[in-house]
Parts: structure tokens; C-alpha cells; sequence
């Protein structure tokens, strides 16, 4: 291959070579006196809803004083605020006969009725955290018991400019119906003690608020002064029917909300691989990273209730292109300044990187943006799952097909084929209703934080509803017709004519989007969802949505000039093969006529990037077959290791494209075929048993299956409730050389947890392994501390042990 292509990925002209330094600066707060700041531009272009906003509307900036700042512990800064607070005039001075509020207890442990009744008690944080739509409970510590004429009300304010009529500052009259679906109820009043029951609106806004009690006696009033301890996260609800982001399955809630880890497939359809993700959505600091995107945005408050803006911002703000997103795009192959994609086993150590430093990530490509997706999704409330799409589509001229270009001798035109089919490509579905369009359009919404094309200017997708992908409704919001054309556009196949012109010799209508696929509910089994997608292939359903998608296309007569003699059938295959082992491929022909057939045959093989984008020919090979009336051939081209060795790329994959010409009839045979070397698994084995609290061990095996020696191999382990993410560098591996080491872990919270491990050298990766670890509760009932270890790290690890082929 003649170096890295600087367009691998052909993204709106941006090379996806490596920045000289990591990430932009972050960018400052937004000027709220300025009305022509980037954060409107995004609003404006990106958001039809949001371009109207008034200048009351400017409400996002710096948390409010006295909150604390983003990565600190509130548990390290409490103030006492009993008999402090102000009264109406504001001087402090507490006069007799005030009802003063001493205390607050929210019951925020994650062991408290609060957190298990709103399914947080698995974040590992000490605040309270709830769901909206659904009460939760509040106890008071007041001065002197509670009168029947004393006014209380709670109030929950954020953003820089809180506004009772933008729901940035909440004020809830105990005992009196609030606006909104707020309300404050008296449950019981025991001496100085005030239970309370407090209601949430199902369309509040979402994120991390400040709390206060204010109350009113005959004596004056009262503020309980800001206390940080007393912050509360509001998150969507798809526990609460009255949230449009509601899922009706309970184990639906538990897989696409609840799990925090899950499988991601990649390779190709006849040889999927899969891996294990940590998502990790409850650990230390990831809320805190997830709220910190849409601060980065500049996403105003006021939109941050609505999970079709929401969903929109983190499709932009997960990849760094327009607003020093997360993560860097990186498809050169040089991934010398960051960790190579393949690399990363989960979405922690990215999304707290981004936290602590404002800096973007690198380096990202689709599996890692969709993890990093599902993460910040299901962290914030939202029934998200990864999903990969195999013989995706890009399309680059809005033709809603994809075109590619052959010479006479049916030999590819690489210049003029700028669509391209990535071998696969990962994006997320979440699931929500859709009030900004007509009816029928509810449920799962595609969301791709890979920048592939720009939306409105900006590089994000979705959300879009998988339901007007299936009928080619391809004028729905947001950017249906590039997804359509990733899942079900024809393969277009022109040749070049003797005059120069262009011919359509062959229609390929059953090569894209040929398997959508996520993990299954409750297992680590894989499911296909093609059906929600797309209707069965061939059938009159699914050509009426091609049809109607590709007549709002920039090509919609592309099929006038087809021609069809179809007598001979032919079909590509690629042994399953391992990484450094000889191959062979073979093309089988099939004479379906009554009539002898004689067909000149053309083999080209490249390797390929699993974009779709291929480098030079290596090897061809040019044969004429002779078929009987109903026979079958077979023709073989081996490849030997030594053969693609030198040419090949991250990944490992390789493209065969083959054409053939039948001499009777005319008929053009055209296929592209691309198929992956396998790269072996970690071995994961666990030396005794897991316990929170203490410590355990676990033993990694890899054996090289490459002659050649591997270089700066660096592990990497990772699990939720079991181990913050480790970076390990261990080398040099010998060609053929087995290698053992060991880690321990401390397990913090109990039941099955997944952890992660990978391996990356500059000569190999998409090395992974996973185990399953069942840890039991502390013996002292104590079932969480702080997760250890640090994402940072990068110490050197001996072998335990070396050992030949």
C-alpha cells in the first residue's frame, strides 16, 4: 500500500491525520452579552426549535456560586448549616418563633429507599440522584415542631440564571399543587422532624441542581443557605409512562439502561467479530463527564428536558470536530500520538480523560464513538443500545446509491469511486417518543456520533426514526437519507465505455445493509434487527421504499439505462483464516441456462480499510471458464502470508474485486468481496474468588500467532465494580512466543461483573478478552467504597512467564 491515504475517510475534507498536539484548547464559557457566540451558531443551525430562542433564553455559563466545581467531592466540603440562614431582611439574625430548617437528610445513600426505588443506587456517588416523573422522599430537621400555619417550600435552581419560567429555578409550595407536575406532600410531621414526599415534573429539565428550603411563620422567613452536599441529579425516566423517553419492557430497562457493559460486533458478515464493551455509565466522575458535554455545548437549560435535542448534542459533542468534542477520528493507521481505537475496552478512561482535562481524546473510530454514545445515553436516562451494520453505505452525492466506477477491462476506477461501503459501521439506537413528528414515528431513533457528513453544518446525525428508514420517508428529521442510503441503497456497478461515457452494467440490490445487529437482551447472544430496519429484501415493500427514498435523490432515473441477461450466477468465498496463516479465495460460476456459456474472468485482490477505502492492487489473477448448460466451476487464487504481509492495514482486511465477461450473451459479472483476518483472543482466568473489598487475581494468556515480534505491546484491563481502567506496558513479544501475566483487582460492588482486557502493538491489534466475575458482598454488609485505581496509569509489567510455540 503506498502510505496512508490523507481522505481514508472522506469526511468533508478534513484529513484525518494526527493534530500536532492532542486537542484543541477547551473552549471558553460563553459570552451570554454576545448574541453571535458559537454556542447559538450551533443552536441555530442544529436545532430548528432552538434558532427562535429570545435573549431570556441565554441561561447557560458557570455553575451558580457556591456549587461545586466539576471532579470535586462534596463529601470533603460540607458546611453546617444548622442555625445559620437568613430571614427577610437579609441580615441573618434568627428571631424567636421562625421555623428554622437545622437540616436536610435526602436519604442519597445508595443503600437509602430514594436511590433502589429510582434505579440509582448503582452510581457511585454519595448524592442523590432520582429519575423524573417519580417522588422520592426528604426529611427536615426543623428548630420546633411544624404548625399547620407555617409555609414551606422547596426550591431546586440551575444554571448560571435561574427562571422560574424556563424550569431553571423550581419552586414547590409543600402541601400545594406545583406547576408542572411539581408537588410537595407532608407525610409525616414527628416532633421536629418533617418527612416529606416530593413529586418531580416528567419533563424536567435534566442535570445536577441546587437545593433550598425556604419557609414562612408569623416571626419571618427563612432560606436554608446552599449547602453542596445537598445537590441533586435529575435524569430522564423510562420507568415513569408520563417521560416520552418511557420503555414499556422491564427487561428492556434492564439491558439498554441498566447493563453496564455489552458486546460490539465488527468484521464482516461472513466473519463477525465481536467484543466487550465497559460502558460503565455508574462510575465515579462519568455523570459529572456526561453533564459536562452538554455544558461544553453551551447547550441551553431550558432544552435539556427535551431528549431529541439532547440526543442531538451528544451525537456532535462525542466526536471533537466543530466543538473540541470528546473524541478525535483517526482512520490513517498512525495512531503514534494517542491509543489506537482498537485498543480502548471501554468508555471510562475516554469520557474522565475528557472530564479532567477539557482536552479532546485521542483517537476514536465508529465502535468507540458508539460506545462512548451509549454510555453518556443510558448514564443520563436514556434506553440506548450499540448497533452495527454490516456492508454499510456512505454516500457522498445524496444519490442514495452507491456508484462505483470500472475502466473497460472492468478494473476499478479508484479516482472517480468516492462512495465507498465500510465493510462495517456502528452507531446507537435510543428509544423515545417523537412529539416533533407526525404520528407512527415513535420508538427507536438511529444517533451516529461518527463524523462521517455534516447536518445542518454540524457534525452530528440523528435522531431519526428507524421506522422512516424502513419506508424510505427520507424527508423526516434528522438526516434520514444518509442513514437510508447506509442500509439499503442498490450497488450501482458503471463501466467505462470505448467513447468515454459511462454505462450501468450491473445492479447489486441485495449488498447493502445485509445484517443489522445488536446485542440480545439478557444475553451475550447476538440479534438481528434487520427486520425494524429495512422490509425483507426483494420484496415489493422494500423496493417501494427504495423507490420513493431514491426519487428525492440527486439521481433519480439511475436505473434507465440498465440492461438485464442474467444467465450465469456467480458467488465469491474466503476461508476463515488467522492472522499470519496462508489463504486461498475462490469465485464459483453457475450456468443456470440451456446454453453452453464461456466467461473471462478478472480477479483483483487489495487489502482494504474496514471504511471501504482500498489500497493498490497486490495480486491478480485473469482466467476463461468454459460452463455446460446447468454446471458449476470453481476457481481458486491462494495468497501467502508473505504475499500480504507488506500491505497490510489496521485490521486486517481484504477486498476482492472480481468481474467477469460472458462471450454469448453480453453479460457482465461484477462483485466486490471483502473478508478479515481472524487476531486471537486473550485468555482471562480468575485465581480465586471475588469479594468486595478484597483483593483478587486474575491471569492473562496470549500467544503471538505471528512469526514476527510485536512491539511496545501495551494491556489494557477495565470493569465496572471491579477495576478503574489500567493501561499496562509490557514490551516486546517473540514471534510465536506465549506470554502469562497476572493483576490483581478490588472488587466495590457486588454481583456479575465483566472484566475487559486488551492487547495493541504497532504490528497487531483488535486483541481482546473478557471474563464474567460473580463478586459477593462484603461480610460486613458494606457492598461499595471508592473504585481504585487510576486511568492514568502506564507502569511497566513483567511476564510471569514466557513459553515457545
Amino acid at each position: 500500500m503506498d502510505g496512508p491515504r490523507s481522505d481514508v475517510g472522506r469526511w468533508g475534507g478534513n484529513p484525518l491525520q494526527p493534530p500536532t498536539t492532542p486537542s484543541p484548547e477547551p473552549e471558553p464559557e460563553p459570552d451570554r452579552r454576545s448574541r453571535g457566540g458559537r454556542a447559538r451558531s450551533f443552536w441555530a443551525r442544529c436545532c430548528g426549535c432552538c434558532s427562535r430562542r429570545n435573549r431570556a433564553d441565554d441561561d447557560w455559563g458557570p455553575e451558580p456560586s457556591g456549587s461545586r466545581s466539576r471532579g470535586s467531592s462534596s463529601r470533603d466540603r460540607r458546611p453546617d448549616s444548622r442555625g445559620s440562614g437568613i430571614n427577610a431582611a437579609g441580615d441573618g439574625t434568627i428571631r424567636e418563633g421562625m421555623l428554622v430548617v437545622t437540616g436536610v437528610d435526602l436519604l442519597s445513600s445508595r443503600s437509602d429507599q430514594n436511590r433502589r426505588e429510582h434505579h440509582t443506587d448503582e452510581y457511585e456517588y454519595d448524592e442523590l440522584i432520582v429519575r423524573r416523573g417519580q417522588p422520592f422522599h426528604v426529611v427536615l430537621f426543623l428548630n420546633r415542631s411544624y404548625e399547620s400555619s407555617d409555609r414551606i417550600a422547596l426550591e431546586l435552581l440551575i444554571g448560571n440564571n435561574p427562571e422560574v419560567g424556563k424550569g431553571t429555578h423550581v419552586i414547590i409550595p409543600v402541601g400545594k399543587g406545583g406547576s408542572g407536575g411539581w408537588k410537595a406532600q407532608v407525610m409525616k410531621a414527628s416532633g421536629q422532624n418533617l418527612n416529606l414526599r416530593v413529586h418531580t415534573s416528567p419533563n424536567a429539565i435534566i442535570g445536577k441542581f441546587q437545593f433550598t428550603v425556604r419557609t414562612r411563620s408569623e416571626a419571618g422567613e427563612f432560606q436554608l443557605p446552599f449547602d453542596p452536599h445537598n445537590e441533586i441529579y435529575i435524569l430522564f425516566n423510562p420507568w415513569c409512562p408520563e417521560d416520552i423517553v418511557y420503555v414499556d419492557h422491564e427487561d428492556w430497562r434492564q439491558e439498554y439502561v441498566l447493563n453496564e457493559s455489552g458486546r460490539i460486533y465488527y468484521g464482516t458478515e461472513a466473519q463477525i467479530g465481536e467484543r466487550t464493551w465497559n460502558y460503565g455509565q455508574f462510575d465515579h466522575g462519568v455523570l459529572d463527564a456526561c453533564l459536562y458535554i452538554l455544558d461544553r455545548r453551551g447547550m441551553p437549560y431550558g432544552g435539556r428536558g427535551d431528549p431529541v435535542s439532547v440526543s442531538r448534542v451528544i451525537s456532535a459533542m462525542v466526536n471533537s470536530l466543530d466543538d473540541n468534542g470528546v473524541l478525535i477520528g483517526n482512520w490513517s493507521g498512525d495512531y503514534s500520538r494517542g491509543t489506537n481505537p482498537s485498543a480502548w475496552v471501554g468508555s471510562v478512561e475516554i469520557l474522565l480523560s475528557y472530564l479532567r482535562t477539557g482536552y479532546s481524546v485521542p483517537y476514536g473510530q465508529c465502535w468507540v464513538f458508539a460506545g462512548v454514545t451509549t454510555t453518556v445515553l443510558r448514564c443520563l436516562g436514556l434506553a440506548t443500545r450499540t448497533v452495527t451494520n454490516f456492508n454499510s453505505a456512505h454516500d457522498t452525492d445524496t444519490s442514495l446509491t452507491m456508484d462505483i466506477y470500472f475502466d473497460e477491462n472492468m478494473k476499478p476506477l479508484e479516482h472517480l469511486n468516492h462512495d465507498s461501503v465500510w465493510n462495517f459501521h456502528v452507531w446507537n439506537d435510543c428509544w423515545m417518543k417523537r412529539p416533533d413528528l407526525p404520528s407512527g414515528f415513535d420508538g427507536w431513533q438511529v444517533v451516529d456520533a461518527t463524523p462521517q457528513e455534516t447536518s445542518s453544518g454540524i457534525f452530528c446525525c440523528g435522531p431519526c426514526s428507524v421506522e422512516s428508514i424502513k419506508n424510505g420517508l427520507v424527508y423526516m428529521k434528522y438526516d434520514t437519507p444518509f442513514i437510508f442510503a447506509e442500509v439499503n441503497s442498490d450497488k450501482v456497478y458503471w463501466q467505462r465505455q470505448d467513447d468515454g461515457s459511462f454505462k450501468i452494467v450491473y445492479v447489486e440490490e441485495k449488498a447493502i445493509g445485509t445484517l443489522i445487529v445488536t446485542k440480545a437482551i439478557g444475553s451475550n447472544m447476538r440479534e438481528d434487527i434487520t427486520h425494524i430496519y429495512k422490509h425483507p429484501e426483494g420484496s415489493e415493500a422494500e423496493r417501494k421504499a427504495v423507490e420513493t427514498a431514491a426519487a428525492h435523490g440527486s439521481k433519480p432515473n439511475v436505473y434507465a439505462t440498465r440492461d438485464s441477461a442474467e444467465d450465469v450466477a456467480m458467488q465469491v468465498e474466503a476461508q476463515d483464516a488467522v492472522m499470519g496463516q496462508d489463504l486461498t479465495v475462490s469465485v464459483v460460476l453457475t450456468n443456470r441456462g440451456s446454453s453452453r456459456r464461456t466467461v473471462k474472468l478478472h480477479l483483483y485482490l487489495s487489502v482494504t480499510f474496514y471504511t471501504g477505502v482500498t489500497g493498490s492492487t497486490f495480486k491478480e489473477s485473469k482466467k476463461e471458464v468454459a460452463l455446460a448448460p446447468g454446471a458449476s466451476e470453481r476457481v481458486t487464487m491462494p495468497v501467502a502470508y508473505q504475499e500480504y504481509r507488506p500491505h497490510l492495514v489496521d485490521q486486517g482486511a481484504m477486498l476482492l474485486n472480481v468481474s467477469g465477461h460472458v462471450k454469448e450473451s453480453g453479460q457482465v459479472l461484477a462483485k466486490q468481496h471483502t473478508f478479515r483476518l481472524r487476531t486471537p483472543d486473550l485468555s482471562l482466568t480468575l485465581l480465586g474468588a471475588a469479594v468486595v473489598g478484597q483483593e483478587c487475581e486474575v491471569q492473562i494468556v496470549f500467544k503471538n500467532p505471528l512469526p514476527v515480534t510485536l512491539t511496545n505491546v501495551v494491556f489494557r484491563l477495565e470493569g465496572s465494580g471491579l477495576q478503574r481502567p489500567k493501561v499496562l506496558n509490557v514490551g516486546d513479544i517473540g514471534g510465536n512466543e506465549t506470554v502469562t501475566l497476572r493483576q490483581t483487582f478490588v472488587p466495590v460492588r457486588p454481583g456479575p461483573r465483566q472484566l475487559i482486557a486488551s492487547l495493541d502493538s504497532p504490528q497487531l491489534s483488535q486483541v481482546h478478552g473478557v471474563i464474567q466475575v460473580d463478586v459477593a458482598p462484603a461480610s460486613g454488609g458494606m457492598n461499595f467504597s471508592d473504585a481504585g485505581g487510576d486511568s492514568r496509569s502506564g507502569e511497566t509489567i513483567p511476564m510471569a512467564s514466557r513459553g515457545g510455540a
